[in-house]
């Protein structure tokens, strides 16, 4: 595994845990690859039932993708292969639960997003901050089928978080829990989704995306073409820029 994700098994539980504290758990690319690994290795073990998404630290689950990176190698649209993607890339009927740790932003919006349970810390916040720095946000395409529409807008324009508490009373998270209580719960979850048929459980998760997946294809490649001009814009260079300049940003909105 890699330095940043590590890969536990136990009880028929994979837990997969991004290690990057210092930079607020954000996805470069060690982390991109290290989650790349890890969940091959979750769908090739057969002992492995169920899986944990979590990260190190008590404020932050994941502040996003690296933008000091991406303003070194200035990056323009990301291949649709950028991320383990969940139910679209990385195609699994094994359970997935994302345990947020804290502030869940851009890249940690989608990691949760992604999973199909969602356990939150009452601390958590969930965000989709592109619109901050002139990047997109194709990965958010099947959020109006997880929430309401008018919320799924609101994330998408404002870029403003939500608590915890939203969160939950949108639908978007399952449960919300004291931190000190985040991995106790949501390993409870694992076990009882591991007690149970393993036949059954996987039709149960095919059967909640097969209904929908006609939609969740068409939104994921209308996504990819809404923002292909965003990231090929001047302006999506300028953003990470700035952020690694530490000044605010210059938008020509070209």
């Amino acid at each position: 595994m890699s330095e940043v994700v590590h890969y536990a098994l136990a009880d028929r539980i994979a837990t997969i845990t991004l290690d990057r504290p210092e930079a607020r758990n954000a996805l470069n690319s060690a982390a991109r690859d290290g989650l790349w690994d890890a969940f091959k290795r979750f769908v090739a073990e057969d002992d492995a039932l169920v899986a944990i998404l979590t990260a190190t630290g008590d404020k932050v689950f994941c502040a996003g993708g690296d933008l000091k990176e991406m303003s070194a190698v200035g990056l323009k649209v990301p291949p649709r292969d950028m991320f383990p993607y969940l139910n679209d890339n990385v195609q699994t009927t094994k359970p997935v639960i994302a345990a947020v740790n804290g502030y869940a932003y851009a890249g940690g919006f989608l990691l949760a997003q992604m999973c199909d349970l969602c356990i939150a810390a009452d601390n958590a916040q969930f965000a989709i901050t592109e619109p901050k720095w002139s990047r997109g946000a194709p990965w958010a395409g099947p959020l109006p089928w997880l929430i309401p529409p008018r919320i799924a807008m609101e994330l998408l324009v404002t870029a403003a978080p939500i608590s915890a508490a939203r969160a939950y009373d949108i639908g978007l998270v399952n449960k919300v829990v004291p931190l000190a209580q985040l991995q106790e719960e949501a390993r409870a979850w694992a076990l009882r989704i591991a007690e149970n048929a393993p036949l059954s459980v996987r039709a149960g998760k095919a059967m909640v995306y097969e209904v929908a997946k006609k939609a969740w294809a068409e939104s994921l490649n209308i996504g990819d073409r809404i923002y292909e001009p965003v990231y090929l814009s001047e302006d999506a260079q300028e953003g990470p820029r700035a952020f690694k300049e530490k000044r605010k940003p210059q938008w020509k909105g070209r």
